[in-house]
C-alpha cells in the first residue's frame, strides 16, 4: 500500500454506513462499539507519540492491539468478557476496512 489510510474516513464509513445503515445496529452497540474504538485509537496516540487524526490504519498493527488488549486486563482490570468485547469491535471495524478498500486487505486481516 502506497498511501498511508487514515483512520478518521474509514471510522465514519463505519459507524455511518456500516453499523447503522447496514447492521442496523442498535444505539448500544453503536455506543459500545464506539467507546472501544476510541480507548484504542488514545491508546494508540499515546504509544506512537502522535495526534489522533495522524493514525494511519497500518498504525493498529497487530502488537498495538494486543498490547491494547493487555493493558485492558491489567490497568484497567478489565475481565475477559469486557476484553473480547472490545476485540469483537475492532475485529468488526476491520473487516469493514476490507470491504471497503480492498487495497488495503493485508492490513486488516492482521
Amino acid at each position: 500500500m502506497s498511501e498511508r489510510l487514515l483512520l478518521a474516513p474509514l471510522l465514519e464509513s463505519y459507524f455511518r454506513r456500516r453499523l447503522t445503515k447496514q447492521r442496523n445496529a442498535t444505539p448500544a452497540t453503536v455506543a459500545s462499539y464506539r467507546d472501544a474504538l476510541r480507548m484504542l485509537i488514545i491508546f494508540a496516540a499515546t504509544r506512537l507519540a502522535k495526534k489522533p487524526a495522524a493514525l494511519a490504519l497500518e498504525d493498529l498493527d497487530r502488537d498495538l492491539v494486543l498490547a491494547f488488549l493487555d493493558e485492558l486486563e491489567e490497568k484497567r482490570n478489565n475481565v475477559i468478557a469486557t476484553r473480547n468485547a472490545r476485540l469483537a469491535a475492532i475485529r468488526s471495524f476491520f473487516h469493514h476496512v476490507a470491504a471497503a478498500d480492498p487495497a488495503s486487505f493485508g492490513v486488516a486481516q492482521r
